[in-house]
């Protein structure tokens, strides 16, 4: 039986592989539950994968002989995670016979705990394995469980800062047909050291060494998203030095973030209150990131929420 011919060109996985199914490829969602895997599935589907929920796992490696042998599906998806229950500690085992048929990526999607919990309180739904008395309880016993599969995973995407559709829009632009550089979300976050250090920052910038507008009254119940709050700190030789500087550096440091796979880098700007200075920075540093090329988003943690 002759090979069918692929119908388009397909990303190729760097993994070396027994046979040459290269235009093939099968890629493995699963993580904490709460974490999104839902939501990337619809965007695997999205890019034209065969997508499939919670497919048993001693199915896994006839499913992919028949993507193997099948002229309709080049790429497939499944989700594989707790619901599987007591056999979930057969798929590192498994994995490694599905990766001798074709190319296959595992992709564990996480979260911090309490972003997990409050998730579940939004939705109201129970968690899957319900044998805790709470959502926290059965958050610590489902990473226990998913531990080894997290240690042979490929890609790591954490979600705590993604909503659904910044997961979705991630997802396809990583794993699109196309590659398109850099495949690295940035979230420039502003914050106040008077309410913490956010635990969730890759790379952390005090700002607090500018003078602060807080201390010039009309200028005090405003925040750094004010043009006029925002001259005022840029007035100051030493905050556009700061600014050339810290754009130098990142755009030195993300290329290498991007190569070594990451998808998902917090670059958080603390002022005292979280009100002014960070927030402006944050501003600009993304202004300038997005000018050259990057995904970049902002987030203010702790200035008073806009009225809708």
């Amino acid at each position: 039986m002759k090979p069918a011919k692929p119908k388009a060109k397909t990303r190729k996985v760097a993994r070396p592989v027994a046979h040459s199914k290269a235009e093939k490829e099968l890629v493995i969602v699963t993580g904490i539950s709460g974490a999104g895997k839902a939501s990337a599935l619809k965007a695997f589907e999205d890019l034209g994968f065969h997508a499939v929920d919670n497919l048993p796992l001693g199915m896994l490696a006839d499913f992919a002989r028949l993507i193997c042998k099948s002229a309709e599906v080049e790429r497939a998806a499944i989700v594989v995670d707790v619901r599987e229950g007591a056999t979930l500690d057969r798929l590192p085992d498994i994995l490694k016979d599905v990766r001798k048929l074709l190319p296959t990526r595992v992709v564990f999607l996480d979260a911090q705990d309490a972003v997990l919990v409050r998730r579940y309180s939004e939705t109201r739904r129970p968690h899957p394995l319900r044998r805790s008395e709470t959502v926290s309880r059965s958050i610590v016993e489902e990473r226990q469980l998913l531990d080894p599969i997290r240690n042979v995973a490929d890609t790591l995407i954490d979600t705590s800062n993604f909503n659904v559709h910044e997961l979705r829009a991630h997802i396809q632009s990583r794993f699109g047909e196309e590659e398109r550089k850099p495949q690295l979300l940035v979230s420039c976050l502003s914050f106040g050291f008077k309410n913490g250090v956010p635990l969730d920052a890759d790379i952390v910038f005090d700002v607090r060494f500018l003078p602060n507008p807080h201390f010039v009254p009309e200028f005090r119940k405003r925040t750094g998203k004010d043009p006029k709050v925002a001259a005022y700190i840029r007035s100051f030789p030493q905050t556009e030095e700061f600014l050339e500087r810290v754009s130098e550096l990142m755009l030195y440091l993300l290329p290498h973030y991007v190569e070594e796979g990451k998808s998902y880098l917090t670059v958080a700007f603390g002022c005292t209150g979280g009100q002014h200075r960070s927030v402006m920075m944050a501003e600009e540093v993304r202004r300038r990131l997005k000018k050259a090329g990057y995904q970049v988003k902002t987030a203010h943690r702790d200035i008073p929420r806009e009225p809708k």
